[in-house]
């Protein structure tokens, strides 16, 4: 894989510079809760030797997973070439991801996970596809560590994206913690604004209520319209592979809803 030299946008469209008024920084729900891991010494070399082949180093404000506001993001120097951009929205280990990049060479992917141990899975799933398509690595793969809130806020361009993303985030189950769940009105907004017109907001979750949720907030924003009609389920989107989870979730009787919203 080639050394995206360029990941950095041209100095002419960011400003990282001029102090930032902070004041309000994380008043609103991140995209995901505070967890530690370790990386094995196979994981720690695997990341110290290809991190720079797949991570964008974004500038920070000030959390260690948050995002420079002057900072936007330029996907064709990133990537080396102009095609259509997908993104996923906490990418976890990488299943899903990995997958779609390896057999659709065509759409470049860019995967949004705060978790460095999920980052080195990622990164190795990657070299492996790469190996068994005879490549070294995936040349149409980056990996972004941020709180996604603020990526879809202010780091993505806006109508630059072709396919957004969230697969089984946290359901966040207790009543009490129903205000820390990832899809929002405010979330809603912000695919609207990363999503080209015509693009496509995809989810999935394997909890029930969750789905409820989904569907009346996502039907509540006037633009963003049920590719399946008004409350309507999707079918289960082809490129999504199958994982453990999802078979766990299977196993233990939970269906899982997949949705699909067209940016008018």
């Amino acid at each position: 894989m080639s050394q995206p030299a360029s990941a950095q946008p041209d100095t002419a469209r960011q400003d990282t510079e001029t102090p930032l008024d902070l004041s309000g920084f994380r008043t609103k729900p991140v995209s995901f809760v505070r967890r530690s891991g370790r990386l094995t010494d196979k994981q720690k070399r695997l990341w110290a030797e290809r991190r720079t082949a797949y991570v964008v180093d974004v500038p920070r404000a000030i959390a260690r997973t948050s995002v420079h506001p002057g900072y936007v993001l330029d996907a064709a120097a990133i990537f080396g070439r102009t095609a259509p951009l997908v993104v996923e929205i906490g990418s976890g280990l990488g299943d899903a991801v990995v997958g779609a990049a390896s057999t659709d060479p065509g759409r470049d992917y860019l995967a949004v996970e705060v978790y460095q141990p999920g980052l080195v899975h990622t990164i190795a799933r990657a070299e492996r596809a790469g190996t068994a398509l005879g490549r070294d690595g995936l040349p149409n793969l980056r990996l972004v560590q941020a709180n996604a809130a603020e990526l879809l806020d202010t780091t993505v361009p806006a109508g630059s994206v072709d396919e957004l993303w969230v697969f089984f985030p946290d359901p966040w189950h207790k009543a009490r913690h129903h205000k820390r769940r990832l899809v929002t009105a405010e979330f809603a907004a912000l695919a609207v604004r990363v999503l080209r017109p015509g693009g496509t907001l995809r989810l999935a979750t394997d909890w029930a209520e969750y789905a409820e949720q989904m569907i009346e907030v996502l039907e509540a924003d006037e633009n963003l319209v049920n590719a399946h009609g008004p409350g309507a389920r999707a079918p289960r989107f082809e490129r999504r592979v199958l994982t453990g989870f999802e078979r766990k979730a299977h196993d233990a009787g939970r269906e899982i809803a997949d949705l699909a919203y067209v940016r008018r």
